[in-house]
């Protein structure tokens, strides 16, 4: 099952100060027919404007992942940790028992992010934050566990899911393949370029819903940046 979902159809909210478009039911927008994949929960589409941002609030029993696909998002939270993540990079943050935190762009330009929140298996636990910087270099052409909840993904960073969140970048004519589990939720959203999965076209910032296909075969159209999850 391969279900296509356009990005200019995609429900969302421009705030001024945030243009955010949503993957699933989110927010203002609720949508009660798609309310995730599996344990996948939300993914938004963020775009926030120079020395604007989030400001500080709550969150628990999620695992919230940030992929930076422009400019530099700036994180701190109740623990104590600040950070600074650039494009390409990630960031995690098990909610846990309760965290608040925060995300600012305080650069000069637009920053564009993919916030990703994944449902843990189980409540509570003491509430953590990480960021890790993934090379593009690194994930040419093949698929690169960047947060994970399985034990094989020794360089992930760890989340509290039955799932894992990679990473992919393929010039144009480069093929990828994934082989999932059964039973398993994934999803995939390129954040740049244009993508044949499967045989279906796939534009930049659309999302692919799927489920019981044997073997993924992505095929850049052109030069392609990719981000998937493989969830319970």
């Amino acid at each position: 099952m391969l279900e296509l979902r356009p990005f200019n159809r995609l429900g969302g909210a421009n705030h001024g100060w945030l243009n955010a478009k949503h993957h699933f039911s989110f927010g203002t927008h609720y949508d009660p027919d798609n309310m995730g994949h599996g344990a996948l929960r939300v993914w938004n589409d963020d775009e926030i404007a120079p020395n604007t941002g989030f400001p500080a609030h709550p969150h628990a029993n999620m695992e919230i992942i940030t992929y930076v696909r422009e400019g530099v998002i700036t994180h701190q939270d109740s623990l104590g940790n600040k950070g600074r993540t650039e494009a390409g990079d990630v960031q995690v943050m098990s909610a846990g028992s309760g965290i608040r935190h925060s995300e600012y762009n305080l650069e000069a330009k637009p920053t564009k992010i993919f916030q990703i929140w994944i449902e843990p298996t189980t409540d509570g636990g003491a509430p953590t934050w990480g960021s890790k910087p993934f090379p593009k270099a690194d994930r040419s052409g093949q698929f690169v566990a960047i947060a994970s909840g399985q034990a094989n993904d020794k360089d992930a960073l760890p989340i509290r899911a039955n799932a894992r969140v990679l990473a992919a970048t393929l010039k144009a004519g480069e093929t990828a393949s994934y082989t999932p589990s059964k039973a398993r939720h994934l999803y995939l959203v390129p954040a740049a370029g244009k993508l044949d999965v499967n045989g279906v076209s796939v534009n930049a910032r659309d999302g692919i819903a799927i489920r019981d296909e044997a073997k993924l075969t992505i095929t850049a159209l052109e030069d392609s940046e990719l981000v998937l999850v493989d969830a319970a």
